[in-house]
């Protein structure tokens, strides 16, 4: 498939199966914004929870934490962000901080800005953080959040957008430190995509004068789309400039102690970052396939059991026939339930046995389940697997522990 094709079709399968849309597509839309329905929603969900499974609660010294998405506007001048977050516009710069107004009155003083990152609400609040989580260093705080940037041309479907949703780590060390622990979030990225199924993932060491102001080393990680190699994450050490910046400007002292040496400085920080939608498009560009099937033609996302937004579906084989109907729902609602597992589900009898298998192909939902006439005799039921179209015969009381096991 060319790649601009590609696209096209991807954007298609987003909008016809309610993956993600255009928001407010009634009124002609807005650039830069969009929504994402009950699949896509699921699936940014399964994304956030794999990275906040690994990064937060399977270390020691990572602190999950929310921060607000309006902060006191003087963060953003300790950042730099008034004076440098900015893109050049026809000789001149342009900011593209989304401005908002704070309280009934309307000057200069009131005036705010919806947060471009989420970073600076863990650095504005380090001494709070520090002093209600272990007190010592190297530690991590960790963040999902929004952010807003006024971008003059979103484009590429949800690769650029205007509002968006970061993963974050702002990791405090001791400066002599930061080489080694650089390497080993260099690493544990890429673990974390290997987690997600995604190959292609590329680095590329920034030089110096394209790096950011903050930065004293970068990676960047770059993904093979089908729109080219674009950035999906990135890894920077970001010295003491965040805090020392905050110290300055607001007079608090941001500094550590460090009991061992006996000395007092302010903290470094390694930032491993990564944008959700980002890597949600990685996923669907490596997930959309085109084959064929007993003969057919079919587009189906060949999305891992453990991030596909429906792990299996249920059908009676006739949708007119009660006793098989009542027997997919009996099945159906012991997989939603089954020891509070995390087995999402959906019932199916709709169409033909055929194209509800090919509806589930496109969604992507690794296995169908089928419930049939000798189910009533045996208690046994086929599973569909969905990328070889192969069905197996299992007993039905085996079926949520395979499932399980598939989706590990």
């Amino acid at each position: 498939m060319e790649q601009n094709s590609k696209l096209e079709k991807i954007v298609s399968l987003c909008k016809r199966r309610g993956f993600v849309f255009p928001d407010s597509e009634i009124y002609g839309g807005l650039s830069g914004f969009y929504s994402y329905g009950h699949l896509g929603n699921e699936l940014l969900h399964n994304i956030k929870n794999l990275w906040w499974q690994k990064f937060v609660y399977g270390r020691e010294d990572v602190f999950g934490v929310r921060t607000p998405i309006v902060m006191n506007p003087k963060v953003w001048e300790a950042a730099g962000h008034v004076q440098n977050f900015t893109d050049p516009l026809e000789g001149g710069k342009f900011n593209t901080m989304f401005k908002t107004e704070v309280g009934a009155r309307k000057d200069e003083t009131t005036t705010a800005y919806l947060r471009p990152e989420t970073a600076q609400g863990m650095f504005a609040n380090f001494k709070t953080l520090l002093d209600t989580t272990r007190g010592s260093l190297p530690m991590g705080v960790a963040q999902i959040g929004k952010a807003f940037r006024n971008e003059i041309s979103p484009r590429d479907f949800i690769f650029r957008l205007r509002e968006f949703e970061q993963m974050e780590i702002e990791y405090f060390i001791k400066p002599n430190d930061w080489q080694s622990i650089f390497e080993q979030w260099r690493v544990a990225m890429h673990e974390f995509f290997t987690l997600l199924g995604l190959p292609k993932v590329h680095e590329l060491e920034v030089p110096d004068g394209d790096r950011a102001h903050y930065s004293k080393r970068t990676i960047d990680f770059e993904f093979e789309y089908s729109i080219g190699r674009r950035e999906i994450a990135g890894l920077a050490y970001r010295t003491d400039f965040d805090l020392s910046s905050h110290a300055k400007y607001s007079g608090a002292d941001l500094s550590f102690y460090d009991e061992e040496t006996k000395e007092r400085f302010i903290p470094h920080v390694i930032e491993p970052s990564f944008g959700v939608e980002r890597i949600l498009l990685a996923i669907l560009d490596c997930a959309y396939t085109e084959d064929e099937l007993g003969g057919e033609k079919r587009i189906y996302l060949k999305l891992a059991p453990k991030i596909a937004p429906i792990k299996v579906a249920v059908f009676p084989l006739l949708k007119n026939k009660p006793e098989l109907v009542a027997k997919a729902r009996e099945i159906y609602k012991n997989l939603k339930t089954y020891n509070l597992s995390p087995i999402t589900c959906i019932f199916d009898d709709n169409g033909n046995i055929g194209k509800r298998y090919r509806r589930q192909d496109e969604i992507g939902t690794p296995f169908c389940v089928t419930v049939d006439f000798q189910t009533l005799d045996d208690q046994t039921i086929t599973v569909r697997h969905r990328d070889s179209g192969i069905q197996d015969r299992l007993a039905s009381a085996e079926l949520p522990a395979f499932i399980l096991e598939k989706i590990k």
